[in-house]
């Protein structure tokens, strides 16, 4: 049987996870592991179980710690399920064969014969997302294939590699040059010399050409990401495949101690952890990775420096802010709006719910970190914080209460600010929308109300109707694959586009964008 893996992450995307009555699927940290979790593709499992109406069901089961739709990896097992011999076989084997084609030290290779190449013969295959080697030329004869690859392409591979945009597994949103430079120069200006670039490939890059530009740059950084393609333009100590969700390094003991050695350099001091996870990933087992990794960095610390923290921005969505306090009650969180250029919402200038809602998370005194007064932001006296144009100081909370950059309005009965889109409501006693459902979130079947099923097993749907859907879905997802495979033939960003087909997608991401920010 199949686990519905749509479930994981909806609570959370929502910013109701914890709440009592709420169903989907949550993650289990045993606290005395007794065998360590089968392996899928991505490295360790994380054990999940399925909670209904805040009750967790008796049967919990294994699946991809990365991968939240089961199309993009389907392992699943039982907790209490035993495999034979043959089928454990057969996983190995479907294990590797799910590996990247090269191995580290072969991309390594690669990667110097190419620099050494002339730019007449440095190409790169657009198809098959690889630097190409004179051996290689023949095979892609019939790929779209780019040639004169210059040393300053090499060092921004971001830009040559297509972003994976499955925003279920990689989420590869790339940050905005605006962002990208504000960090660099705030990590400058607060006097890091590395930076452990956790997901943030942009970041990394930007950090690279600054120390071999013109006016060097004394900051160090290494990137760990699950992309394995930034693999052939990195040599080992300057990138490690790996998967943030279960800590786990594709390339063995070797990256680990290439991360180890990166972090307890100059006995821990000066390096900072940036961190920019797929907002629909799960945040207790993106927290407990990086508590892991805190527990690397203090391996190289004295006694005396025991009581001090590894300094981390976490860059996500404000509404995650209460799941992450959770975790790490010393984060604060900033005003500062992160955007990205590939993401039709995320964008710089953008007013009213239309803004970017991505913030950082930080364990730094907010106090110590300035942020640009020519993007109308200022600094509040009584906070002691840099805050946004119309976050204004609110005299009852006594704080500059607005998450997502509104001004928000104080309700003396909740007592507290809530945001400028909600009113009082007397029957639920405290502030909601004006449309909101009365009583709290229903769980459950849209369509007869039940909650012992959902909506696509309801028994008073007609068989027709069943069937029809199925083959609606069926349709949409083929022709998504369509225009999957015209993107990996080469399809540029120039190329016309059916303008009805980009005001739907744009409209529905509005939608729900705003749903999320009201």
């Amino acid at each position: 049987m199949a686990a519905p893996r749509e479930w994981l992450g909806t609570v959370e995307a929502e910013g109701i996870a914890g709440r009592q009555g709420s169903s989907g699927v949550e993650v289990v940290f045993p606290s005395d592991p007794a065998t360590p979790a089968p392996l899928c593709p991505h490295g360790p499992t994380l054990l999940f179980v399925k909670v209904n109406q805040g009750k967790e069901e008796t049967r919990r089961f294994y699946a991809c710690s990365a991968c939240r739709d089961r199309k993009d990896c389907n392992f699943f097992q039982w907790e209490d399920e035993k495999l034979s011999g043959a089928r454990l076989a057969a996983r190995e084997a479907h294990n590797q064969k799910c590996q990247p084609p090269l191995s580290r030290t072969q991309c390594v290779e690669r990667y110097v014969k190419f620099i050494g190449l002339p730019l007449s013969q440095r190409k790169f295959c657009q198809r098959c997302q690889q630097l190409l080697l004179p051996d290689d030329w023949e095979k892609h004869q019939e790929h779209r294939v780019v040639g004169d690859i210059s040393i300053t392409q090499l060092k921004r591979p971001s830009q040559l590699l297509y972003p994976l945009e499955n925003k279920k597994t990689n989420a590869q949103y790339l940050f905005a040059d605006r962002s990208c430079q504000f960090l660099v120069d705030l990590l400058s200006t607060l006097g890091f010399t590395r930076v452990l670039c956790v997901g943030t490939p942009r970041l990394h890059e930007l950090i690279r050409l600054k120390a071999s530009g013109e006016k060097k740059s004394n900051i160090k950084s290494l990137l760990l990401d699950i992309d394995f393609r930034y693999s052939q333009f990195y040599m080992e100590d300057s990138f490690c495949h790996y998967n943030m969700f279960n800590h786990h390094f594709f390339d063995g003991k070797a990256a680990l101690e290439v991360c180890r050695t990166f972090l307890q350099e100059d006995k821990g001091e000066g390096v900072i952890m940036v961190t920019d996870p797929p907002f629909g990933g799960l945040v207790e087992p993106l927290a407990v990775t990086f508590k892991k990794l805190i527990a690397m960095w203090k391996e190289g610390q004295s006694q005396d420096s025991s009581q001090k923290e590894l300094p981390i921005f976490w860059i996500f969505p404000y509404f995650f802010e209460f799941r992450i306090r959770q975790f790490f009650p010393s984060f604060c969180m900033l005003d500062y709006q992160v955007d990205y250029d590939n993401h039709a919402l995320y964008k710089h200038g953008k007013t009213g719910r239309k803004q970017s809602p991505v913030r950082i998370f930080t364990n730094i005194p907010p106090n110590k970190i300035i942020l640009p007064s020519e993007e109308g932001y200022r600094f509040c006296p009584l906070c002691q914080r840099y805050v946004s144009l119309e976050n204004q100081h609110c005299e009852h909370c006594n704080s500059c209460t607005s998450k997502d950059g509104r001004k928000w309005n104080h309700c003396f009965l909740c007592k507290k600010c809530v945001k400028p889109s909600w009113i009082h409501c007397s029957i639920c006693s405290h502030c909601a929308l004006p449309d909101h459902s009365c009583g709290g979130p229903k769980d459950g079947c849209f369509i007869c109300g039940e909650l012992d099923h959902k909506r696509s097993t309801c028994p008073k749907i007609t068989t027709s109707k069943k069937v029809n859907n199925t083959l609606f879905f069926r349709a949409v997802r083929k022709q998504k694959q369509r225009k999957s495979n015209k993107m990996k033939m080469g399809t540029t960003k120039g190329q016309s586009m059916n303008h009805t087909s980009v005001t739907r997608k744009k409209r529905r991401r509005e939608r729900a964008h705003q749903y999320l920010c009201s």
